[in-house]
């Protein structure tokens, strides 16, 4: 990697404590295959971010998990709470999190970049939540500093087709976020989780990325979806544990996603393949 440059890399919606009495609980399995994934990585990532519902159930045990898994790791975690999270118990466990008005909200200086944090969990419900407290704090925070900012939240404020997943659009939260997103143009990225998808798209006037789950991921269905008539579609599927990983090249965010878990290797870079690798590069340098 050239000098400048940098790896974030992300998982998404772990859910772990879904069978809490399980020691050979999916979901922890699943995450570790992501967690292996990247610590077989060379160069490591410089941080993760975990974007939400770290846990299923949001109890101090299944945080304790997290923390344990966290704790081993080579570089930092920086966490974000979703739907299935638990303010209270997570700070049991994370005694060092950030807070503002209560919120689990912070900035962290990373190299050349910006990751602020946010946190969009509303207790109770499922849907999102940022109100004028939070974005009064993201509105002072982006005024901050004018470093490219990678600004995280669980929720994706956007139409994704999927309508049991889709937030609506027109509510208060989702207005009042992209409203100060809007006024601020070095962030240059926006990274989100609980959609189960790989998405990507253009909101508030900057870039918009889904992570995949460590979990399983939710089923792709573009018909409506009628709460008064199950039709049997499928809902959720036991696709590999995804992850993203977002490569700073020293003046733009480009991502890629992954997933963990053994699959077969079709080729390597070897003798074999070093012709085809020769002649890929002479022909980058020969167009310039």
């Amino acid at each position: 990697m050239k000098n400048a440059s940098m790896l974030i890399a992300q998982v998404t919606d772990i859910h772990l404590g879904f069978q809490p009495d399980d020691p050979a609980e999916l979901n922890r399995k699943r995450f570790d295959d992501v967690v292996a994934a990247l610590l077989a990585m060379n160069p490591r990532p410089d941080v993760l971010l975990a974007t939400g519902d770290l846990t299923e159930h949001g109890t101090v045990a299944s945080y304790r998990v997290f923390k344990k898994i966290c704790d081993a790791l080579p570089f930092p975690v920086l966490s974000a709470l979703g739907n299935h999270d638990n303010r209270e118990n997570f700070r049991t466990v994370f005694t060092d999190a950030p807070s503002v008005g209560g919120f689990v909200q912070y900035a962290h200086d990373i190299g050349p970049l910006r990751i602020v944090i946010l946190d969009t969990l509303l207790d109770g419900h499922h849907v999102g939540d940022f109100d004028a407290v939070r974005a009064d704090w993201l509105e002072a925070t982006l005024l901050e500093s004018d470093k490219p900012t990678i600004v995280v939240l669980h929720h994706p404020p956007i139409e994704t087709g999927n309508g049991w997943m889709t937030e609506d659009l027109d509510a208060p939260w989702v207005l009042r976020l992209g409203a100060v997103i809007g006024r601020h143009p070095h962030v240059i990225r926006i990274v989100c989780g609980h959609l189960h998808r790989a998405i990507v798209t253009r909101w508030a006037g900057t870039t918009l990325v889904v992570c995949p789950s460590s979990g399983p991921q939710v089923a792709i269905d573009f018909r409506e979806i009628d709460p008064e008539c199950p039709d049997g579609r499928d809902m959720i599927v036991a696709e590999p544990p995804g992850y993203a990983l977002h490569y700073w090249t020293g003046g733009d965010l480009v991502t890629h996603f992954g997933v963990g878990g053994n699959y077969p290797v079709l080729a390597r870079y070897n003798a074999r393949m070093q012709p085809a690798v020769q002649h890929i590069l002479a022909e980058r340098h020969e167009n310039r």
